[in-house]
């Protein structure tokens, strides 16, 4: 008994120390766990606690840094690092001073120097300023947008340069040279006696200005800025003032408001707006007043090619956005004619090149004031509109008796712009021709400018077609293809109150010559004009005088007799050859009467000498074959009979053959349809002959 007892007590103290020895394992198991986990953590707590102690050994030495630095020594570093970030050497003369304990750090920097970029280095320096302070917004910086808190100069001399080909001195490139001028925002800036030299060679300008800021807090005289200066643009004077609020109180996000008054000989613009954002130069509105003696003149101080007018007065709100502008709606006048339009002006971000777009209406067009866009001069009659340059351009036309004007076109400003533009007249007053409207669709495009369609409404009849100046090349080259439809030669040519000639009236003229004025191009013109009358009615006594019938012909003028004959057809050619027309056919076929014609019509000297000869249709008592001559200058013209002259007496039948095939040739020119019209065909036919022979 007592044997079995003890090996059962020996086996549960076995068993007890094996569960212990189980618990201990495991204990040491997760001692030697946390062991090495705590081992491995170890080694980055001492890279941590070592970073640490760097950045705030870095970020201690920093404030130390700012807090003691001598700025005065890190001029000529700060300096070069400026230079090489804008591509202009900068200078900081005078003493630099930093305050960095903002979140609008300040500066304030004394004589400071800012020369221009490498290709403008012969200009000398692009600015001065003897003292500027200046404190900008600390966070924007770190996500590289800079705005400017304060700006305050004193004593700046800036000098701004633009040349022939418009690249300028204050943009970084050539490229940018078209770009308008953007600043940075700027909250508050205040400018005291400052100087603007601008040379701008590309339009011929110089101004000299100086700036001044009056501030005061008094709310109800706060002050105000002020630019005035003067100079020269194509070496004729100009003033400019410009004044403004208080730059103290400018606000980017408060309209800045401003009146400017600029003039230039007899050209003045007044506007009265506000710019959008303020120191941003290329977002603004104005309500503008412009007068002026010439609209053309416009073009020094806005770079518009505008045409040649008589004395106008426009006004309408101006509006600029980014690289377009313009006027939503003009309205003025234009010599004696009213004007009301719109347009908008845009660069080419690619090309650099502004295009005009521009649709205009008069309700009543004064026809003499378009005699002023070819050069000349309107009317300078009482009552009507002229400048003094207009009115000693008349006269000495008047003394030379010549018509056409001899005004260059200025090609330089023709191949600096491309343009489209409408014009539409409702009413037209002439006291020369029976106009009743006018339309014109214009295009200038890289020195090319087409009126096409063009056309002139007349109270019985139209004018159309199209006009082309090439002004690509050193001398334009002037192309003209217009018709005449519908028209009547009695509105045309009125001679008293009863005309001598009346009847219906085709032609057409085209005409090529190469000139920078009107009479230059039209002395070396050459081409074809033509008139046809395919029916009408000619007063007799004209009739029998062509034929110098003395008995009946100076009768009937001496009776006053109004009986008229028919024409069969009509028809006055020429060919034009180095600006003389030559008259290829005049032939007029009455009942009674085969009248021709010939000689020569000079653009150059602009003079006429034509002689008409009559063959009657039936045996005359007394004739002598004179010729009635028309000769002279263009603008006054003298009808007489070359009694000294006689011509050869001829055979109908002869003469009409040696007339009917230039007739055929030229009438497909005005309209192929007149070689097929009964009475011209009548003509072509040789009928005549028949009532001769009848």
């Amino acid at each position: 008994m007592k044997g079995p007892k003890l090996s059962e007590a020996l086996r549960a103290r076995l068993t007890a120390l094996r569960a212990w020895g189980a618990v201990q394992s495991a204990r040491a198991y997760r001692g030697a766990k946390w062991a090495s986990g705590r081992a491995a953590a170890w080694p980055w707590k001492h890279i941590g606690l070592w970073a640490g102690g760097v950045f705030g050994v870095l970020a201690t030495s920093l404030v130390l840094f700012l807090a003691f630095a001598d700025w005065n020594a890190m001029r000529d570093p700060i300096s070069r690092w400026a230079s090489a970030a804008t591509g202009r050497e900068i200078v900081i003369a005078g003493d630099l001073d930093v305050d960095p304990w903002s979140f609008t750090p300040e500066a304030r920097v004394q004589n400071l120097r800012i020369g221009n970029q490498q290709r403008f280095r012969g200009r000398g320096q692009f600015a001065e300023i003897a003292d500027a302070e200046v404190a900008v917004r600390l966070l924007p910086l770190f996500i590289g947008r800079f705005e400017i808190v304060r700006l305050d100069l004193k004593g700046a001399d800036l000098n701004l340069y633009r040349n022939e080909a418009g690249d300028a001195n204050w943009a970084s490139t050539p490229r940018q040279g078209q770009r308008p001028l953007e600043l940075p925002d700027i909250r508050e800036f205040s400018l005291q006696d400052g100087h603007v030299r601008f040379e701008d060679e590309k339009r011929s300008m110089v101004l000299d200005a100086e700036f001044t800021t009056r501030e005061s807090a008094d709310p109800r005289n706060p002050g105000e800025f002020a630019l005035t200066g003067d100079g020269k643009i194509n070496n004729r004077p100009f003033t400019i003032v410009f004044t403004g609020d208080p730059l103290l109180n400018v606000r980017r996000n408060r309209p800045y408001p401003f009146v400017a008054d600029v003039r230039a000989g007899g050209t003045r613009i007044q506007a009265n707006g506000a710019i959008t954002r303020p120191f941003n130069f290329s977002r603004w509105q104005a309500s503008v007043i412009a007068s002026g003696p010439d609209l053309a003149q416009l073009y020094d101080l806005i770079g518009l090619t505008l045409p040649n007018t008589p004395p106008y007065t426009v006004r309408g709100v101006v509006h600029r956005n980014g690289r377009t502008y313009g006027m939503r709606e003009l309205a003025g006048t234009v010599g004696d004619t009213d004007l009301r339009g719109a347009f908008t002006a845009t660069t080419n971000t690619r090309t650099g090149r502004l295009f005009f777009d521009g649709d205009f209406v008069s309700s009543r067009l004064d026809f003499d004031d378009l005699m002023a866009v070819l050069g000349g001069a309107p009317s300078t009659g009482g009552g009507e509109t002229a400048s003094d340059t207009q009115r000693a351009i008349a006269a000495n036309m008047a003394a030379e008796g010549r018509i056409l004007p001899d005004a260059t076109l200025d090609i330089s400003r023709v191949r600096n712009m491309d343009a489209h533009v409408t014009y539409r007249a409702a009413r037209v007053r002439s006291d020369r021709f029976p106009l009743r409207g006018l339309s014109l669709d214009i295009s200038l495009d890289q020195g090319l400018l087409q009126l096409d369609p063009m056309t002139l409404d007349l109270r019985q009849g139209r004018v159309g077609g199209a006009v082309a100046i090439n002004a690509r090349e050193d001398t334009p080259q002037v192309d003209i293809d217009v018709r005449l439809t519908g028209a009547r030669i009695e509105n045309l040519i009125a001679v008293g109150g009863n005309p001598p000639i009346t009847g219906s009236l085709v032609g057409r003229a085209r005409l090529s010559g190469r000139g920078a004025s009107v009479r230059e191009a039209a002395s070396n013109a050459s081409g074809d004009v033509t008139l046809v009358t395919p029916r009408g009615e000619i007063r007799e006594a004209f009739a029998e005088l062509t034929g110098i019938n003395v008995t009946r012909g100076l009768g009937l003028l001496l009776s006053d007799d109004q009986s008229k004959i028919d024409v069969r057809c009509g028809v006055a050619s020429f060919n034009v050859r180095g600006g003389v027309l030559h008259a290829r056919s005049m032939v007029f076929d009455t009942e009674t009467m085969l009248i021709r014609g010939g000689g020569t019509i000079s653009l150059d000297s602009e003079t006429m000498d034509l002689r008409l000869e009559g063959e009657p249709k039936e045996a005359r008592l007394i004739r002598v074959a004179a010729p009635i001559t028309i000769q002279g200058r263009l603008r006054s013209p003298q009808l007489g009979v070359d009694i000294a002259e006689a011509a050869e007496e001829g055979g109908l039948a002869a003469l009409l053959g040696s007339l009917v095939a230039p007739i055929a040739a030229v009438l497909p020119f005005v309209d192929p349809g007149l070689a097929e019209d009964a009475n011209c065909a009548a003509l072509l036919a040789g009928r005549a002959r028949e009532t001769t022979e009848g």
